[in-house]
């Protein structure tokens, strides 16, 4: 039997390139399937640089506490291509993806096309067979010429907070990569906007009245998410919410639960009440951002009572994010915090380590062997110690992390495992905690 492994190798085959971002060519195999971008769940569609997951977490969450069907599209996966596919709240079964990989290749009939488009054709497909209330769409890359910007007129579009990255395909700066990102506004459809920073909101904002979108919903000014004593308080025109804190760790989950808490608020047809919300807050699970790994075949490589981190952000606003929580956790319990990071070739590796230069004790560098465009261990090490960091390569995670074993052993460290999803990925897969 065919496995989607298998299906999803040979597709690379017919595109030389992983990304080239472009409409025409998944529009082209949609005509051929019969257009199921038009008969679609309402749609909520998520762009943005950073928190683009979480938030997405957090909509599923309060949509099922409301008791909706949610099906839901993101990307990348961290350890099985299925993760990028619920359907009404389950994980896609191999045989259902298999089905639908087949059927998008056939019609596709060897015509180029990249991996990400061909297999978000099949992911549509998906999504109108099976009964749901609502789909959330994450956007792969950008917006605009997004394989995902097909959908003509979504419930609502989200932007998260947009900072620079992926560079070689949305542009050299920000304001340029939030024209891209904006690319997903839609005339009359709303849109809420986390915080910004003023040149990209600013952006945004003319692109919005450009082509019609709106309502606009915008953080700190027409809706704010805020830390109260240790709780979520969320304010918008219709009142207060007083929250349990967001069950995702870090100070960054206040502003995505709100981001998601002003998505519902702006779309009350679907029904989600505080109560909902609040549920969804406290139930909420997305891994690998903040993660806290108790368990497992890494954690047993490190000394007792050590702490084992993941995270998966990979540049450096998202790395400014995670040294502002480890910290953090630094004020509350003081332990060495130790790195353990490898990053692709994409990224500005010298821009994510600088957040932990006066926080972390030494950087142990490691190969991210599921991406091609990773950087070597060596050439990692370098960038940390470019901003200021000692650093040292290994040929392993596993070696690295039993490294980190022998030099502390008397001591209980804070291990922060980061750089890249890929990496993340890998993780959980060799701790034998693959998500669920």
């Amino acid at each position: 039997m065919t496995d989607s492994s298998s299906i999803l190798e040979r597709l690379l085959t017919l595109h030389p390139r992983e990304i080239d971002l472009s409409l025409g060519r998944i529009e082209r195999l949609l005509y051929s399937l019969g257009n199921p971008e038009k008969s679609l769940p309402p749609v909520i569609h998520v762009a943005g640089t950073n928190g683009k997951g979480s938030t997405v977490a957090f909509l599923r969450a309060m949509l099922e506490a409301a008791g909706r069907r949610v099906h839901v599209y993101t990307s990348p996966h961290l350890v099985r291509f299925h993760e990028r596919i619920r359907l009404a709240g389950t994980l896609v079964d191999e045989a259902t993806l298999v089905a639908a990989l087949q059927e998008a290749e056939r019609v596709n009939d060897g015509a180029p096309i990249t991996q990400f488009e061909i297999t978000t054709a099949a992911a549509l497909l998906l999504f109108t067979r099976t009964p749901a209330d609502v789909l959330i769409l994450e956007v792969g890359l950008g917006g605009r010429l997004d394989a995902t910007n097909v959908v003509a007129r979504p419930l609502a579009t989200v932007i998260t907070p947009v900072s620079v990255d992926h560079t070689k395909f949305l542009g050299d700066t920000v304001e340029e990569i939030a024209i891209e990102k904006a690319g997903i506004l839609k005339k009359d459809v709303p849109a809420i906007l986390s915080h910004q920073q003023d040149s990209v909101r600013d952006v945004i904002e003319a692109c919005a009245a450009r082509v019609g979108a709106g309502p606009l919903f915008i953080s700190m000014q027409d809706w704010q998410a805020r830390e109260e004593r240790g709780r979520l308080v969320f304010e918008d025109g219709d009142g207060l919410l007083d929250l349990p804190p967001p069950r995702l760790p870090g100070r960054h989950q206040f502003e995505n639960a709100g981001t998601a808490i002003a998505t519902l608020r702006a779309l009350p047809q679907l029904g989600v009440t505080a109560k909902h919300i609040e549920t969804g807050v406290q139930s909420v699970d997305w891994p690998a951002r903040l993660q806290r790994i108790t368990k497992g075949r890494l954690i047993d490589l490190l000394p007792p009572e050590s702490e084992l981190w993941l995270d998966g952000g990979h540049n450096p606003d998202g790395a400014r994010v995670v040294a502002q929580e480890m910290a953090a956790l630094e004020d509350r319990v003081a332990r060495p915090l130790i790195l353990v990071s490898g990053i692709l070739n994409t990224k500005d590796s010298e821009g994510f380590f600088a957040p932990f230069a006066d926080l972390a004790a030494i950087v142990h560098t490691v190969p991210v062997t599921s991406s091609n465009a990773a950087l070597s261990p060596l050439e990692v090490a370098t960038s940390a110690e470019l901003a200021g960091l000692p650093a040292r390569p290994h040929t392993s995670l596993e070696g690295a992390l039993r490294s980190i074993g022998v030099e502390h052993d008397e001591l209980a460290p804070r291990v922060l495992i980061c750089g890249s999803l890929y990496l993340a990925g890998e993780v959980l897969e060799k701790n034998g905690t693959p998500p669920g």
